[in-house]
């Protein structure tokens, strides 16, 4: 059975069913950004119709496990990196139970394994590339993981004349004034080339959804990741948000999560949002910047967040 680089939801279907959840033999070539919860759905849509997946995942995280591990270790956040092992793990394995499994006691009390797990492999490996190779070999992912930058970062932005430093802070002051001018510190970070060269060889570069601005802008600000997605030959798609993260989006509508990468210079030629959804889009406002937009059904019935099948057939659909 072959299948080429686009089609329909119905050839979907037959992706799905004759390979289930691995990538297609001549599928696309996907590289998503992101981090979190939002990266995760992305990377599960992906893997439906993709022949290559390449996470690029925020390492700005400075809350929970997380950020204890950072302040004892200064390692790299590895809770967003665990977060895409596992949704690109083998479904039919432990680990993408195993990888998400929190220890609910004594010192480790919070920790998450997959955070353990790729600390500890980093140590004794000497690097995270070679870390999170080494557990995507083990849990069977579909694709490769990488960081966004090689180094320790903090994340800040400007809120309200104010300028606020650290993942967490500026989500919990996103709800008293606008944010901007998001960037990472130290300023001149570098991006793994591997990432690199992911990002100037895909068919389509996705972006979102996720915390808009502490997760999607953490990962596209490193300046040699802006630069490559300005460059690329790929169709780059900003996966709107389905609601407000409140506080760190209070107030923003649909077009406003567009005009947020648009303000720090993310290129993005098409924003794929839910038509049936709370967050209005102004499409005139939207062509005028230059971008794209395309409306349909993205939400889980019954649910606040993306349906990963619908997510798929769109994304699939957009190739064509």
């Amino acid at each position: 059975m072959t299948f080429g680089r686009t089609g329909s939801s119905t050839d979907l279907d037959a992706l799905s069913a004759a390979f289930g959840l691995g990538p297609m033999p001549d599928g696309p070539r996907v590289v998503a950004l992101g981090g979190g919860h939002g990266l995760a759905i992305a990377l599960r849509a992906a893997r439906r119709y993709a022949g290559s997946i390449t996470a690029i995942v925020s390492v700005a995280d400075d809350g929970g496990s997380s950020g204890r591990l950072r302040r004892d270790l200064d390692v790299l956040a590895p809770g967003d990196l665990r977060k895409a092992l596992a949704a690109l793990a083998d479904r039919e394995s432990v680990w993408p139970d195993a990888l998400e499994h929190r220890f609910a006691a004594g010192e480790l009390e919070g920790h998450a394994v997959g955070n353990l797990l790729l600390v500890g492999l980093a140590e004794a490996l000497g690097s995270w590339s070679a870390a999170l190779a080494e557990v995507g070999r083990i849990v069977g992912a579909v694709g490769q993981v990488l960081p966004a930058t090689v180094d320790p970062v903090v994340i800040k932005a400007e809120i309200g004349g104010d300028e606020v430093a650290g993942q967490v802070a500026i989500q919990q002051r996103g709800g008293s004034g606008p944010i901007h001018g998001v960037h990472l510190v130290p300023d001149d970070v570098s991006a793994p080339p591997a990432a690199l060269q992911a990002i100037m060889e895909a068919d389509q570069v996705l972006l979102g959804p996720g915390s808009l601005f502490t997760s999607v802008l953490a990962a596209v600000v490193v300046p040699e990741i802006r630069t490559a997605i300005a460059l690329t030959g790929a169709r780059v798609i900003q996966i709107a948000n389905l609601l407000t993260e409140d506080p760190e989006t209070a107030g923003l509508d649909g077009t406003d999560h567009l005009l947020a990468l648009l303000e720090h210079r993310i290129r993005v030629d098409t924003f794929l949002y839910d038509r049936s959804g709370p967050l209005a889009v102004n499409q005139a406002y939207v062509f005028e910047h230059g971008v794209m937009p395309v409306a349909v059904d993205l939400a889980a019935p019954g649910a606040g967040a993306h349906d990963a099948e619908r997510l798929a057939a769109a994304l699939l659909d957009l190739l064509s």
